[in-house]
């Protein structure tokens, strides 16, 4: 009699939920990975990670359901790198998101097979990273941060915030950021016009870096410029609390660094590409080949400035700059 009443009960179950469980049943699971260049403690990538998901979720992708996703952190540091994207092509992942330059690099020395679409590279075509932006060909395609102005676009800006700054350290790491020498161009071309001087200080650890801010400061009529970098990324905190110690205006690459307590920033809109990763995902499980999807050059720039911390600096910054600002931290 029981076993006669559980049937009956299973009968009255409507029919759209037994389609519905078959349908999550034989729905495939599929497999992406993501090489990160920020820690996983940093709130920066936890929100980066944030608004890839759920661009994936409005397209049908649902993390856990139909969608896993394996994440390695890797920070800036290139053995990391190595042993994160060895990890990753012995997933036999479907697609992999590589995250900067030196990432996605590293990434293509692993496999010349999965597909890969990077976000945050600077100039993809001349690190060799495509052959051409409109249909690169191999596994890689992505989104490219690079604007071959944009070295001048930042000197320029930190020459109208602080009119005293007359000599400007671009601060990188050579192992995280081997592209600088294109953002040089447009910084010593712009130099000369605006009356600044233009040097690069290479750094590789803490002590470096303070030893460059330190002098740097003696000297007088000192600004920075924080490169597009991995290594500049994960040690901002530092950096930022120095340009403070040292009373040295700082142009940074993306607007978190002055969420964080920098002066000033001018950058693509790095959320944007990861919505665009998305998208790519999306093309490829589908079947689409990365090699004929175009690189995506950035539409979006962003100049955010705290005028807390122009304050401390003892700066005033024009009315006229204040006004082109996207975004004002007070």
């Amino acid at each position: 009699m029981r076993r006669r009443k559980f049937i009956s009960l299973l009968g009255c179950v409507p029919a759209t939920w037994t389609i519905a469980a078959r349908a999550q049943q034989s729905e495939r699971l599929r497999r992406i990975g993501l090489l990160m260049v920020y820690t996983e403690s940093d709130p920066e990538a936890k929100s980066r990670i944030n608004v890839l998901e759920e661009a994936l979720q409005r397209l049908g992708w649902i993390k856990d359901r139909n969608l896993h996703i394996d994440y390695r952190w890797a920070g800036a540091d290139r053995k990391r790198f190595q042993l994160h994207a060895a990890d990753l092509v012995r997933l036999s992942e479907e697609v992999i998101i590589s995250v900067s330059t030196p990432a996605t690099q590293t990434m293509q020395q692993g496999t010349s097979t999965i597909p890969i679409i990077f976000t945050q590279v600077s100039d993809p075509v001349g690190q060799g990273i495509v052959g051409n932006t409109r249909r690169p060909g191999g596994n890689t395609t992505g989104f490219s941060n690079y604007d071959p102005d944009l070295g001048g676009k930042w000197l320029q800006l930190l020459k109208e915030a602080a009119p005293n700054v007359t000599r400007v350290a671009v601060v990188f790491n050579p192992d995280t950021a081997p592209y600088t020498a294109l953002y040089l161009r447009s910084l010593a071309a712009a130099a000369p016009s605006i009356g600044i001087t233009v040097t690069t200080a290479p750094v590789h650890d803490p002590v470096e870096i303070e030893a460059v801010f330190a002098k740097h400061a003696r000297e007088g009529n000192g600004g920075l410029i924080m490169m597009t970098d991995a290594f500049t990324a994960v040690h901002r905190e530092y950096l930022i609390q120095l340009a403070a110690r040292f009373l040295l205006p700082a142009m940074y690459p993306y607007q978190y660094y002055v969420r964080d307590g920098g002066f000033m920033s001018y950058g693509a809109d790095q959320l944007d590409q990861y919505r665009g990763a998305a998208i790519y995902v999306n093309r490829i499980l589908k079947g689409e080949n990365p090699g004929d999807l175009p690189v995506q050059a950035p539409t979006k720039y962003e100049l955010v400035i705290n005028l807390k911390t122009a304050s401390a600096l003892g700066l005033t910054v024009p009315q006229s700059l204040l006004a082109r600002a996207d975004e004002v931290i007070e």
